[in-house]
């Protein structure tokens, strides 16, 4: 049986995460493989803003916040 990959917006507070698959708009999706969120990658999820937008992340080394609904587009295992 193969586990379903959830977003990355659904990842509670210190979860950890591989990105399996980027979705969305061309131009947003390839700003993100542009800032390093390609599959394979290792992400945990920081902090979430008071609103919920937007979300920290913290991968290879460094810190990188992102939109919430650009997490929507992130699937990880």
């Amino acid at each position: 049986m193969t586990k379903k990959p959830g977003s990355l917006a659904a990842l509670p507070v210190g979860g950890m995460a591989v990105i399996s698959r980027v979705r969305g708009q061309r131009a947003v999706v390839r700003r993100l493989l542009e800032i390093g969120l390609v599959p394979g990658t290792e992400v945990t999820l920081r902090r979430v803003a008071p609103m919920g937008d937007p979300i920290e992340l913290k991968l290879r080394n460094f810190a990188l916040s992102i939109r919430r609904a650009e997490a929507l587009g992130i699937d990880v295992e």
